[in-house]
C-alpha cells in the first residue's frame, strides 16, 4: 500500500510539473538561474544544454519563433566555463525569455521578472523572493520584482 501511495504521489508531481511548464523551457531556464545564483558554472552549462534541447523539441509556435535567439543565448552559457561570462550572457537569455513569456503562457504559475539595479539587468523567477543570479552570494538579495506575468 505504501508503494502505491508513493507511486501516485510521484505521478502527481510529474503531471503538476508538466502542467506548469509545457515546453520545459522555463524549468531549464530556472535551473540556469539557480546555478548562477549558487555560483556553479558547470551546473549552469548543463542546464543551458537542457534548455537548448527543450527549445529544439518544442512544438509551440511562439517558442519556435524565438528558438534561434534562445538557442544562441543558451549556447554561450553551455559552452562557457567562466562564471562571469555566463552571467553576462544570462542577461540576453533573460531578456529573450521575458519577451517569450509575455507573448505565450509558459507556466500556469506566476512568473516574476526581477531587476538588479547594480547590474542593470533582469531575470525571471518562479518566486517573488529575490535571489540574484548576477552577483550570487555577494549580493544575493539585491533587486526588486519589476513585473508579474500571470
Amino acid at each position: 500500500m505504501k508503494k502505491v501511495f508513493l507511486a501516485m504521489a510521484a505521478l502527481f508531481q510529474l503531471s503538476t510539473a508538466f502542467a506548469q511548464d509545457k515546453s520545459g523551457l522555463l524549468t531549464h531556464y530556472y535551473e540556469v538561474k539557480d546555478a548562477l545564483v549558487s555560483g556553479n558554472s558547470n551546473a549552469a552549462a548543463t542546464a543551458a544544454t537542457a534548455l537548448i534541447t527543450a527549445a529544439g523539441n518544442s512544438t509551440d509556435k511562439a517558442v519556435q519563433a524565438s528558438k534561434d535567439k534562445l538557442v544562441a543565448d543558451a549556447q554561450q552559457i553551455a559552452s562557457g566555463k567562466d562564471l562571469a561570462q555566463q552571467r553576462e550572457q544570462f542577461k540576453q537569455l533573460s531578456a529573450d525569455m521575458y519577451t517569450l513569456a509575455k507573448t505565450t503562457k509558459l507556466s500556469e504559475q506566476p512568473v516574476y521578472q526581477q531587476y538588479c539595479p547594480m547590474k542593470k539587468a533582469s531575470w525571471l523567477s518562479s518566486s517573488n523572493a529575490i535571489k540574484n543570479p548576477y552577483f550570487g552570494s555577494q549580493m544575493l538579495t539585491c533587486g526588486k520584482v519589476a513585473d508579474t506575468i500571470q
